[in-house]
């Protein structure tokens, strides 16, 4: 009856203890789930902030979302329009190209991402609509754009620390004033 007895709560610890590794390793997964959906939430909102940014012509709290060395270099017509290094040159790059336009607006759509870590790689595609005046006319200019982007985590914050801007295309049209 002894032997009985021990022999049940042995297999009754092993069973307890095969639950609770399961149920560790449950954990575990649930915690790097919840870790990789709060980083995919934090890379969509790092981009959709880079746009309302330059819709609001905010260029200096914008180019703060780059890392201080990042590069964004610039695809038109499928060649290279230019490369742009660290934050001063995005700024003194933005600011002037944003100001000759009354309205910039920017709609961004689709997002995917592969995050490994504290780095990511990610891709997002935006309509841009920018709306100036040209020789005395009102013009919408639409584009449509996608970013190619590279992603750091910096003090527990995603930064872009490359981003290739690919101007894929455009649409001019003459507005009534």
């Amino acid at each position: 009856m002894l032997k009985k007895i021990l022999v049940t709560v042995g297999v009754f610890m092993l069973v307890c203890a095969s639950l609770s590794a399961q149920s560790a390793k449950s954990k575990n997964d649930s915690d790097g789930s919840i870790r990789e959906l709060q980083d995919r939430v934090a890379l969509k909102e790092l981009v959709d902030q880079f746009s309302i940014l330059a819709d609001k012509k905010d260029v200096h709290t914008q180019v703060q979302l780059f890392t201080p060395d990042a590069t964004l270099e610039s695809v038109v017509n499928g060649k290279s329009a230019g490369i742009l290094k660290g934050r001063d040159q995005l700024e003194h790059a933005f600011a002037p190209f944003l100001a000759n336009f009354q309205t910039v607006y920017h709609f961004n759509g689709q997002q995917a991402v592969t995050i490994n870590g504290d780095k990511a790689t990610g891709i997002s595609y935006c309509t841009v609509t920018l709306i100036g005046l040209q020789n005395g006319k009102r013009l919408r200019t639409t584009m449509g754009v996608h970013y190619e982007d590279e992603f750091v985590r910096d003090n527990g914050h995603w930064l872009i620390s490359k981003r290739k801007s690919v101007f894929d295309w455009q649409d001019r049209q003459e507005m009534a004033q």
